[in-house]
C-alpha cells in the first residue's frame, strides 16, 4: 500500500478499548455471518478470544475489530474480521489481517484457519490461500 497509515489509526489487543456495543451492532446487525448473534453470546466469544480493535489515533473512535481463537501452540481461527462501512477501502482491513497474523508469528503456530464469503484478496495479501485438499477438512455444525 502506498498511503502510510500508521500515523492515522492504532491497532491495539487492549481489552478495555474495546467498544463492546457497537462491536456487538455491527456483527449482529450488519455482517453476513453473525446476523442475529446475542450480546450474552458476543460476549462470551470475546471473552474467550484474542481480540484486535483498530481505532482513530485522532479521536480514538473505534474503526474495525478481529478476534482469534487458539490454543497458542498449534492452531487459530480468525474470525469476526469487520471493518466500519466508513473507514472502508482505506486499507484497514488488510492492516488488521497482518496485524493478528504477526502477533500469532511468536507462538509458531501450524496454521492459522478463516473462512469467508468475500474479501479473499485481503487475505491473499497477507499468505491465506484456498485449501489444496478441501476434501480432508469437515465441519459439525452450520455450515
Amino acid at each position: 500500500m502506498a498511503t502510510d497509515l500508521s500515523a492515522s489509526y492504532d491497532i491495539s489487543t487492549d481489552s478495555t478499548r474495546l467498544d463492546r456495543a457497537v462491536i456487538h451492532r455491527w456483527l449482529s446487525e450488519d455482517s453476513y455471518w453473525a446476523l442475529g448473534r446475542s450480546r450474552e453470546k458476543q460476549d462470551v466469544a470475546m471473552a474467550n478470544s484474542l481480540n484486535f480493535g483498530v481505532y482513530d489515533s485522532a479521536t480514538g473512535v473505534q474503526l474495525g475489530y478481529a478476534r482469534v481463537v487458539t490454543d497458542k501452540a498449534t492452531f487459530a481461527w480468525l474470525c469476526d474480521v469487520y471493518i466500519a462501512r466508513g473507514s472502508r477501502g482505506k486499507g484497514l482491513g488488510h492492516a488488521l489481517v497482518a496485524a493478528a497474523c504477526e502477533h500469532l508469528e511468536p507462538y509458531g503456530l501450524r496454521r492459522v484457519m478463516l473462512a469467508t464469503a468475500d474479501a479473499h484478496a485481503i487475505y491473499a495479501k497477507v499468505g491465506f490461500a484456498s485449501l489444496e485438499k478441501p476434501e480432508t477438512w469437515m465441519t459439525l455444525g452450520a455450515q
